[in-house]
């Protein structure tokens, strides 16, 4: 087991009052490999400007600005995003949603069939 120190004690981060958090689900149910830099981004930023509901209201050009990609990169990662169910658009609005499972068995990374997650419910219902 790694033992884990803090490194800079004096830059521990403390919750802000404008406080914004990202799902570690994000990297346990593998969200985060299916995105392109460009979505992931756009992710990162989406979540940091969301309100408590997931709301953002930063328009194209300032997302495209304070990310520094242009149009196109901006269009394909709102796109993947809103093909992941990671974030919805109804212009100008973003919102960042709930993540769902991926669906995906994370010791092998192969989708898991309905037969599986019937039987592990039933293993777990009779322990």
């Amino acid at each position: 087991m790694i033992v884990k120190h803090v490194i800079l004690p004096n830059r521990l981060r403390k919750v802000p009052k404008s406080f914004s958090w990202i799902d570690h689900r994000l990297i346990s149910d593998g969200h985060i490999e299916r995105l392109c830099h460009g979505s992931a981004a756009l992710y990162l930023f989406l979540v940091c400007a969301g309100d408590e509901n997931g709301l953002s209201y930063y328009g194209d050009k300032s997302i495209m600005e304070k990310l520094s990609m242009d149009g196109r990169t901006l269009e394909k990662a709102r796109s993947e995003l809103i093909r992941a169910g990671l974030v919805a658009w109804q212009k100008p609005v973003y919102q960042a949603l709930c993540l769902e499972h991926s669906g995906k068995d994370r010791a092998s990374g192969s989708p898991i069939g309905l037969g599986d997650i019937l039987k592990k419910a039933m293993e777990v219902g009779h322990d």
